[in-house]
């Protein structure tokens, strides 16, 4: 099966998180016509993942991909449901990760052409929701449809890098409680504007953790409100503080260093600190042993088709692979194509490297057997 003629219509389905359902049935068909079983997993207000089984020999290895794409941005000069411009594919969502999920379509159909023998035991899955809260790979994880599996391979786009690792993700409510007084005598009262913007202003004076391959944890202020009723200290400001995370960065530890900064910059308003509310588990970080024996494997599949040995790298944001590799505690391998703009206008993939990667990919699933 041709990977660039599926990726195509794959991205001609407009598939935003939340509205996946379309491009899961065309999926699940195009499966059930190549003669394969197809289970689908539903996943409250968003599409069905989709599952399919290939029984080989050996290790089970879960081959994922996310359906979803963000909304269209405004600024696009290309057309988002695919135009070709030399070696590049423009669309939406062609890059993250459509081009991915092609490849992992596409040689998951092609492997059902050999025997056992040359296989090892796949696991398709295609999920919704990445975008969001990554709903989907937490119903399939819940379901235990994968406790079997050895190993997890997800297709997102890294620029043909081999990531073995990611940082966590807290996303964190600030809530300051000030006293309310006249502002023509703001000494009588705790502006609780003045006091969270303390806090906020100061983060960069928190010593994160550092860690040998994840490099440091972050803070960044997202979204700060207050407003003062009438001519009036405001008694009431709120935050919301991205916290990347890397091993060894716990919530307690988050919370902790806040009150501690709080108390280090005199912040006088009373301090509310949790989590923001999220429909499925926080976000852990991880690493997969370099030395790990799959991994050797996978460098020498990648030298066997490009004659180079692959970087290295490790994610500086979350996606579902943080979930395969914490919950459901697999190695989890990221590895995709070249690709630009995502998440913005005129996302474009290599098609080249799209190539390249499902060579690499068939090369290291034979090498497993």
């Amino acid at each position: 099966m041709d990977e660039f003629e599926l990726l195509k219509k794959l991205v001609a389905i407009e598939s935003p998180f939340g509205r996946e359902g379309e491009i899961s049935r065309f999926i699940a068909s195009l499966l059930e016509e190549h003669g394969f079983e197809v289970e689908t997993l539903p996943v409250e207000g968003f599409g069905d993942d989709v599952l399919a089984y290939l029984p080989g020999r050996g290790l089970t290895v879960v081959l994922n991909g996310h359906m979803d794409t963000v909304n269209l941005s405004p600024g696009w000069t290309r057309n988002p449901k695919g135009e070709l411009d030399g070696d590049r594919f423009y669309g939406l969502g062609s890059a993250d990760m459509k081009a991915g999920l092609a490849v992992l379509l596409s040689l998951f159909v092609e492997m059902g052409e050999l025997s056992k023998r040359e296989r090892p035991n796949l696991i398709f899955t295609a999920v919704s929701d990445e975008e969001g809260y990554s709903r989907g790979t937490w119903e399939l994880i819940k379901s235990g449809k994968l406790e079997n599996a050895d190993l997890v391979l997800v297709a997102e786009p890294t620029r043909e890098r081999l990531m073995l690792g990611a940082r966590g993700r807290f996303v964190i409510t600030v809530r300051a409680k000030g006293k309310k007084a006249h502002a023509a005598r703001p000494g009588l009262g705790i502006n609780a504007i003045e006091e969270l913007a303390k806090l906020v202003s100061n983060l960069g004076r928190i010593k994160t953790k550092s860690h040998i391959k994840l490099g440091r944890g972050s803070y960044c202020t997202l979204y700060m409100k207050g407003e003062a009723d009438g001519l009036s200290v405001p008694d009431y400001a709120e935050a919301i503080i991205d916290r990347h995370t890397v091993i060894g960065e716990d919530w307690e530890r988050v919370e902790a260093e806040l009150r501690k900064l709080a108390d280090r910059v005199g912040v006088k308003a009373e301090l509310e600190i949790e989590k923001f509310p999220r429909p499925t588990p926080d976000m852990l970080p991880y690493v997969v042993r370099e030395n790990l024996h799959e991994v050797r494997l996978f460098k020498r599949a990648y030298f066997s088709v490009t004659g180079l040995d692959p970087e290295v790298t490790y994610g500086r944001s979350v996606g579902d692979f943080n979930y395969f590799a914490t919950y459901l505690g697999k190695p989890t391998f990221v590895f995709g194509p070249e690709g630009g703009n995502w998440h913005a206008s005129d996302e474009w993939v290599s098609v080249s490297s799209m190539r390249r990667v499902k060579e690499v990919y068939r090369a290291f699933l034979a090498s497993l057997v």
